[in-house]
Formats: structure tokens, sequence, C-alpha cells
């Protein structure tokens, strides 16, 4: 592995394994997240544009809805606010910390500190499955799936946020230059991965998805979990949302990587 959590020795190395690493990881970067271009999802016609595909494909009915690790709650506050019942879950007690403040009294919310790959949760238990960026880091995306499948009600839903991060697009590739040649004149933006930056790319390299989550790859795998139809939604419209706000590096952002947005159903 490459660096581990602060204060552990080579003593526990060997107990330290990748998912060890990718919660201490995402618990460090919970201090910050919230500053974080991609992440935050500010009120007005991004928070709109994120809101879209959640209400289109979940409906209008209050559903009892899992949303898989939602980190500090930007889009648990997306679901909620449709007027569903939600069940937070994240593997990071870091992480939950700032969504528990952030949504401190609110009713039809509960925080579930679990792993989104074995949740522990209820047999068809959830109407819905939401997750934004997850399914990209599973350490065991098949088996996940076939969990996920498990917790849906006959006839519920499973819907992800994710995109290719390995793989920048063609466009994507100039933009990266773009930012680079931004970041030498006015210096890194240390919100967006920071000093973890290294951290990220050496974990992404020992994951099944490392070297790239598409949607060609991830169709089969939702069949052979047994989910049926599958339907599809584009992520330009919360690129052309989030860029009506933001600044140039982050502008140019929004054209890096290939993203989608996918619902698959279970039968019944």
């Amino acid at each position: 592995m490459s660096e581990l959590a602060e204060g552990t020795g080579p003593d526990v190395r060997a107990n330290f394994d990748l998912k060890d690493e990718i919660r201490d990881y995402w618990s460090k970067r919970s201090e910050t997240f919230d500053l974080a271009f991609g992440h935050r999802i500010p009120p007005g016609p991004e928070f709109d544009a994120w809101q879209k595909p959640v209400r289109d494909f979940l409906g209008a009915e209050p559903l009892q809805v899992l949303e898989l690790a939602c980190g500090t709650g930007e889009v648990t506050r997306l679901i909620h606010d449709l007027g569903h019942d939600v069940t937070a879950l994240d593997f990071s007690e870091a992480m939950l910390a700032v969504a528990r403040k952030k949504h401190a009294g609110k009713k039809r919310l509960r925080f579930l500190l679990a792993d989104a790959e074995n949740t522990m949760e209820p047999d068809e238990h959830y109407d819905a499955i939401v997750c934004r960026h997850l399914v990209w880091t599973l350490t065991q995306p098949q088996s996940t799936l076939e969990e996920w499948f498990r917790l849906l009600k006959p006839g519920g839903r499973l819907l992800v946020f994710d995109g290719d991060w390995a793989k920048p697009t063609t466009v994507g590739r100039l933009a990266s230059w773009a930012i680079r040649q931004t970041d030498r004149m006015i210096g890194p933006d240390n919100h967006y991965d920071g000093a973890l930056s290294d951290r990220h790319a050496t974990i992404m390299q020992e994951l099944p998805f490392g070297g790239g989550l598409t949607v060609e790859a991830l169709l089969p795998m939702l069949e052979a979990a047994g989910f049926g139809t599958i339907e599809h939604a584009s992520h330009q419209p919360i690129a052309a949302a989030q860029r009506k706000t933001a600044n140039l590096r982050n502008c140019l952002r929004t054209f890096v990587y290939r993203r989608f947005i996918l619902c698959a159903h279970k039968p019944g």
C-alpha cells in the first residue's frame, strides 16, 4: 500500500488492507470535503439539476430509500427534500459526523455506520437505493451489486451517479492541460483532493475499476446480479448547471471525465 493512516507503523501494515486505506482516506477528506468542487451541491440550478434524476427515476410517492456512501450528506438532502424516508449509510465515522450535524433534528432520516459492500440490512427492505461516486470504489463489485439487489423490494430501483475517473475524454485532456497551467499561474486548489491526490491515485490502482468505470462494463454485471430494465440519463444538465457559477478552473473540470447516470430495476 501507499501511505498508511497517520500514526500507524510497520507492525500494523499487515492488518491495514485496501478497505482500511479507503476508509482512512475518505475520513481524512471529511475535514474539507464540502469545500471541494463537484462534491458540495449548492442551492439553485446545480441543486435542481442533481435532484431531477432522483425525482424522475424514484417518482413522487414517498419511498424507503437507502443512500450508500452518503459522505457529508449532500445527496441526502436531494432525496430527503423530495419527501422520502432516508437511511444514509457510510463506513466513515468522520463523514457521518459531518452529515449528522448538517441534518440535525430532521425526521424521516437515520444515519447508519456500515459497509456499503456488506450492509447487514434486511432482505427486500428498501424501495430504492441511491449512490453517487461509489461504484468505482468497490473492492468486490459483483458481489456488492448482488447485495444491493437483495436489499431491494421487488420492483425496487438502483440509481447510480458515477463516471470513468481514470481516462479523460479527448476534450478532457485539453481541459486537464489548461487546469495544470492555471495551477502553475495561481497555485493549486488545495480543496480539490489537495495533498492526498497521490494517495488517491495509489488506491485507485488497486481497485477493480481503477482502470475506469464505464456503462459498458457495468451493464453485464447488473444483469448478472439480477437487475432487469436499465435506464440512462445524461449527466450534461448537471455539468451545465455547475458551470453557471463555477470559476474557470472548475468549469474546465466539468469537461475532463465521462460521467453517467443509470437506473436499474429489480423485476417484480
